[in-house]
């Protein structure tokens, strides 16, 4: 039997099902970048893996790799016009994978093992490091300059730590015996991460802008020296860069005077 109750109530039901839809509107999420982004995920695990089963070139090949699609996934929602807090988050996290976990747990493996538990809090402090790099570059990212990063990038230091496994194993060197100099890197790379020395970000080239023949010849050639022998190459080329920051803020320093003295 029906009731007035009862006629409310199928009433609220109905505009219940006539709401319904409008509240569980899906926001849809551009493919491209993301795309990208997963690529940059799946070499960062892919990483993980082949180190855990002493792949160690793979495992660092890998995280270059992954540093290829972070590099892309930006660029190219920027240049069309895809961006979104769903890819900047998911970038984040992709990021915290690819070069935070797959870089400390490589080393681990590599060359930590026999330390204890100095191996295992020296590759804490490395992903410790790049959680923190990433969030406070999230909540920092509009009031600092974009010429620079503030700290040692977390895929410059991912490079740093997986450059130097790579060139050593192709030196036939195994972590063992580098197990020192390797903490030293890892150690100074989660450090250079949190750290407020600033390091050139390359974001004031505008690709879209007409350049000299010459550039056009210099980017040539610099492909044509890191085919050459990539693990030296990449390495060199990262651990100048981990310096520079440094060596930036040393000449600065020194070119501050001193406050007058009454």
């Amino acid at each position: 039997m029906d009731t007035p109750d009862s006629d409310n109530q199928n009433l609220d039901n109905q505009n219940f099902g006539q709401h319904k839809p409008m509240n569980l509107r899906r926001r849809g999420i551009y493919l491209l970048p993301n795309l990208l982004t997963t690529a940059a995920l799946f070499s960062g695990f892919y990483a993980i893996v082949q180190a855990i089963n002493g792949m160690f070139e793979y495992a660092a090949v890998a995280i270059f790799i992954a540093m290829v699609f972070d590099g892309l996934d930006g660029r190219v929602a920027r240049m069309t016009h895809t961006q979104s807090e769903f890819g900047a988050e998911y970038d984040s996290l992709s990021d915290m994978v690819s070069f935070g976990v797959a870089p400390a747990l490589l080393m681990y493996e590599w060359a930590f093992r026999d330390l204890g538990k100095l191996g295992w809090f020296a590759a804490f402090i490395y992903c410790a490091g790049t959680a923190l790099r990433l969030a406070r570059f999230n909540a920092n990212i509009d009031v600092v300059d974009k010429r620079y990063f503030q700290g040692l990038p977390s895929p410059a230091a991912a490079a740093l730590v997986a450059g130097f496994v790579w060139v050593m194993q192709d030196n036939q060197f195994t972590g063992n015996d580098l197990r020192w100099p390797a903490v030293a890197i890892t150690v100074f790379a989660g450090l250079s991460m949190v750290s407020n020395v600033g390091f050139y970000s390359f974001k004031d080239f505008n690709m879209r802008k007409s350049v000299p023949f010459i550039v056009v010849l210099i980017i040539a050639l610099f492909f044509m020296v890191i085919s050459s022998y990539p693990p030296g190459v990449l390495f060199l080329l990262f651990f100048g860069y981990s310096l520079s920051g440094y060596v930036w803020w040393l000449f600065s320093f020194r070119k501050k005077t001193p406050p007058h003295q009454e």
